[in-house]
């Protein structure tokens, strides 16, 4: 069996969705990141019927390591080692605030 790829998603059209998913979650989907989600559409496209497996495990293994370094960063935020945690607590305090109806005030707004 030697090169068979075994993975969370195995078929193009899933590893293809994840590494999306991924790529607009943690690098963002903004207008001058466009290139990153051109450049996977792209190289899908190119063979979307071929599942060849080396290719397939590249992007899995991409879209795991994305969500490694984002769940890593979590993790120092959450323990507080020596990072600038302004913006991660804006957001935590607009979610808790949005959770029971309410909105913070100017002083707390990005």
């Amino acid at each position: 069996m030697g090169s068979s790829f075994q993975g969370a998603n195995t078929t193009a059209k899933g590893v293809y969705r994840s590494l999306l998913k991924a790529v607009r979650k943690h690098v963002g989907n903004e207008e001058h990141k466009a290139h990153f989600t051109d450049f996977i559409k792209q190289e899908f496209r190119k063979n979307p019927n071929s599942e060849n497996p080396q290719n397939l495990k590249l992007a899995n293994d991409y879209t795991f390591y994305l969500n490694s370094v984002h769940h890593h960063k979590e993790l120092l935020f959450s323990y507080n080692i020596a990072v600038d945690r302004s913006d991660e607590m804006k957001k935590i305090l607009g979610k808790s605030a949005a959770s029971v109806g309410l909105q913070l005030p100017d002083v707390y707004q990005a």
